[in-house]
């Protein structure tokens, strides 16, 4: 936009000619949303899983599922997170079989099973509320010591994120 008004301004006479300069740095005020470099800007849900190297199954999983432009929305959103060793505590063979193209919907199913719409923080949960969960099943929260557990997982940190909140659990839902 600013570009835009510049230009308008030299057109109509309003300003003095401009000369070329080293481009503005990213961080000057007024550069825009173009400007913002990533290192600057809070990731979205899947940025921080794909930063995390903890959750690389769950980035196969979800790229599996072609579900990547979904989670990249602006949302908000609530993911819980299974991390590489709750997905390798499933049954052998388990993650492989989804990760298989005729096996995505049912992939899409258990992904969808771990998103919530909208951002809860967990000081917000109490204990036997229910949620509906984005593929329409519902989840049970559970507080037991200052702890909270979605179905029977821990929620064991919380990642803030520009289009949600992901919250890292030991073990993967699964659509009861």
């Amino acid at each position: 936009m600013a570009l835009i008004a510049s230009f308008a301004l030299i057109a109509c006479g309003g300003g003095a000619p401009v000369e070329e300069t080293a481009a503005t740095p990213a961080n000057a005020p007024g550069g825009g949303q173009s400007t913002v470099q990533d290192d600057q800007s809070q990731k979205n849900v899947v940025g921080v899983a794909v930063a995390s190297p903890d959750h690389t199954t769950l980035v196969a999983a979800v790229k599996a599922a072609e579900l990547v432009d979904a989670l990249s929305n602006a949302g908000p959103f609530t993911v819980y997170a299974p991390t590489n060793a709750a997905f390798a505590a499933l049954p052998a063979g388990t993650v492989e079989g989804l990760l298989k193209p005729e096996k995505k919907e049912a992939l899409q199913d258990i992904l969808q099973y771990h998103v919530a719409l909208g951002v809860l923080k967990p000081e917000q949960l109490r204990d036997g509320q229910r949620m509906g969960m984005v593929n329409g099943g519902n989840v049970t929260f559970h507080v037991k010591d200052g702890k909270l557990m979605i179905n029977d997982a821990n929620v064991i940190a919380t990642v803030p994120c520009s289009n949600g909140l992901v919250c890292v659990i030991d073990k993967v839902l699964l659509p009861q």
